[in-house]
């Protein structure tokens, strides 16, 4: 980690706080009913970071934890149930963060005050995880390379009901150190020996596009051969946008955590073209606008619809939640193309008995049936 790597908070970090924040706002709320009927007389939630850094940039600005117990303390249902853990193997930065903390307005209305903590992250870690029921747990994992994340602490805390996780990928630094032999532990424990064989084996033979795209591929995979159904990363570039430096990753075993995030990242997102989300952040992007205006998503998905459900019957509801995993597409968008098809006569859409349908533009109520007509 570079000397001056907390010394300002720079537009991607504050980004990747942003989209932390705020789906530990929703998270939050969507799983403490649940909590609360399953233990009415002790209802816990917890946001753990193990990579926390200091409490502050050095420019002033606050970091994640700082972010989200300001969230906690002001929110009195999230106040009285929410556990804390912040680790850092720096001393200078668990330093920095305890004295962010305690100088928090209100900080005494949280009911379990913050455990911050200075340990290695590493199997000890990983087995007590694995070995403990977790109550619902937001984990956030944002190393400064790669030494600690690992897939068995990830799914060591995502196994839980109502855990999910969101974890700093440095493209960078994995790139360069996949076919590093030094390093080759670390790798092999991030993916898993057999994958990270098998990319080794193609790297050199690949452009750097194609090499980014076959990583984090196989990332997601290995997330989901773990169990996490559903895993969603976005991008960010560096400075000039020529290249990429790091995704964030989501991991979830639920749809509705899935939704949840793909609209936050796809509101984060630096470029929109048709109302489709890039999932990626580059400062550069409002330089260039020509670049992204050359294509046409939302032809590309009135197309795939087009053939994926040609000649079938389904609700505009099922159809969103079966097609739009692992596609860069938000619900706006299927209305969009929907309501289109209907124009050019290639859908025709049905309404229940006894119910009334209002046209209204840029609606599509989930209730209704969408027939495909058969693609000649």
């Amino acid at each position: 980690m570079s000397k001056d790597f907390f010394d300002e908070q720079r537009e991607q970090s504050l980004v990747k706080a942003t989209i932390v924040k705020k789906y530990f706002e929703v998270w939050a709320k969507v799983v403490l009913p649940t909590v609360r009927k399953k233990s009415p007389q002790n209802p816990r939630i917890a946001y753990i970071d193990l990579f926390a850094g200091p409490g502050r940039y050095k420019d002033g600005s606050k970091s994640t934890p700082i972010k989200v117990l300001e969230k906690a303390i002001q929110d009195p249902e999230i106040a009285q149930t929410l556990v804390t853990l912040f680790n850092d193997l720096d001393g200078d930065n668990t330093k920095s963060l305890e004295e962010a903390i305690q100088s928090l307005e209100n900080i005494q209305n949280l009911k379990y005050q913050p455990q911050v903590t200075n340990e290695v992250v590493g199997e000890d870690i990983v087995k007590q995880f694995e070995k403990n029921k977790l109550v619902p747990t937001l984990f956030f994992v944002d190393p400064y390379g790669y030494k600690g994340l690992s897939l068995k602490l990830i799914n060591s805390v995502v196994k839980d009901w109502g855990s999910d996780c969101i974890f700093f990928f440095n493209y960078n630094r994995i790139n360069m150190g996949l076919p590093n032999n030094a390093v080759k532990h670390h790798l092999d424990a991030l993916f898993g020996e057999v994958r990270a064989d098998s990319i080794r084996e193609k790297l050199t033979q690949l452009k750097p596009s194609e090499r980014e795209t076959m990583i984090v591929e196989a990332i997601c995979n290995a997330l989901k051969d773990m169990g996490g159904k559903y895993v969603l990363p976005f991008r960010f570039k560096n400075q000039s946008g020529s290249r990429t430096s790091h995704h964030l990753i989501f991991v979830s075993k639920h749809p509705k955590g899935y939704s949840i995030m793909k609209n936050i990242m796809a509101k984060e997102s630096s470029i929109v073209n048709e109302g489709v989300p890039s999932f990626e952040y580059s400062p550069a992007s409002e330089k260039y606008p020509l670049l992204f205006e050359l294509s046409r998503p939302l032809n590309d998905l009135q197309e795939m619809l087009l053939n994926d459900f040609s000649g079938k019957i389904i609700t505009m509801k099922e159809l969103f939640e079966k097609h739009n995993i692992d596609k860069p597409y938000i619900r706006s968008n299927y209305v969009d193309v929907l309501n289109n098809l209907e124009e050019q006569g290639k859908i025709n859409v049905k309404v229940k008995p006894g119910k009334k349908r209002r046209k209204v533009k840029g609606q599509f109520a989930d209730h209704l049936t969408i027939c495909f007509l058969i693609k000649q």
